[in-house]
């Protein structure tokens, strides 16, 4: 059974030890950020080094955050945690899509579900923050407290928001985030229960195609010239995020195990082959390969 089942997950994507020769056959990068090359406390050394390798031959890196955060902040982060700031050339995050929805659209008056830190999505934009009763558009960026609440602690404020048909613009489509190894609840999962009413969401970020799309504009005037989606790879560890978004805009993408599916995916620290072949068969959308962990 065992053999089996470690066929089939290397049909479905083969299982790789180390990423040089895969990475060789692009240009471009797309790389997500938490649960690839950190854990919201420490770096993963080993990713930042294949990266920095990647761009020592030539590639381009272009992080790919659902953050809540502008790219200035989550870069502010990067640096904190020590992530090899050779590892990357730019970055878009769920923030600078959320900034710019806000502008295009010209809502002024919202009403912020998240916490206090996550203010800095407001930084410098024409906005009022407001009671419900006030505003014209929701943006939520995260729960208030993640280790005691979940989307549906946000049910009660989502009722008044869908009887007055108010926007909710999600700031991290995420559901969960690893930090520190446990999982923690993020915007996604109240917007997917918003969504789920009836309400009307706008995903600022990943698996949706703005996030790609500005990360191909950056790749593009960061290499001065056309990268054909057949030349990005992109990065993740998120089956509905990384894997789905990256079908989505047609790029390849590689799928990481040891960030939010570690439990369905690892034993004993390693890619379980009938593990994997068991989550890729609940899924449409096929990685070139799976890896424990980004490494060269």
């Amino acid at each position: 059974m065992t053999k089996m089942a470690g066929g089939l997950a290397n049909e479905l994507a083969p299982i790789l030890d180390g990423a040089a020769r895969l990475l060789g056959g692009y240009d471009v990068v797309f790389c997500d950020v938490w649960g690839v090359l950190h854990n919201g406390v420490a770096p993963y050394a080993a990713a930042g080094e294949a990266l920095a390798r990647f761009r020592a031959r030539g590639g381009t890196v272009v992080l790919v955050s659902n953050s809540p955060s502008p790219s200035s902040s989550v870069a502010a982060l990067l640096d904190r945690i020590g992530v090899d700031r050779n590892a990357w050339d730019a970055a878009i995050t769920s923030g600078d899509l959320t900034r710019a929805h806000i502008a295009d659209r010209g809502i002024r008056r919202v009403h912020h579900i998240g916490p206090r830190r996550d203010l800095n999505v407001f930084a410098g934009l024409d906005v009022e923050r407001v009671e419900l009763a006030r505003a014209s558009a929701i943006v939520c960026t995260g729960v208030v407290d993640d280790r005691r609440e979940t989307g549906e602690t946000y049910r009660p404020i989502l009722i008044g928001a869908r009887e007055r048909a108010l926007p909710l613009v999600c700031g991290n489509p995420d559901l969960v985030v690893e930090v520190g190894g446990e999982l923690l609840p993020c915007a996604g999962a109240v917007a997917a229960l918003y969504e789920l009413m009836g309400g009307h969401v706008y995903w600022a970020g990943k698996p949706h195609a703005p996030a790609y799309t500005g990360a191909h504009q950056l790749a593009e005037s960061l290499r001065g010239g056309a990268v054909s989606h057949n030349r990005i790879l992109a990065i993740g560890d998120a089956v509905r995020t990384d894997l789905a978004g990256a079908a989505g805009y047609g790029v390849d993408c590689l799928l990481i195990a040891h960030g939010i599916h570690r439990d369905e995916l690892m034993r004993a620290g390693r890619i379980d082959p009938g593990r994997l072949a068991a989550l890729l068969q609940s899924t449409p959308h096929r990685p070139v390969a799976a890896m424990t962990a980004l490494a060269w």
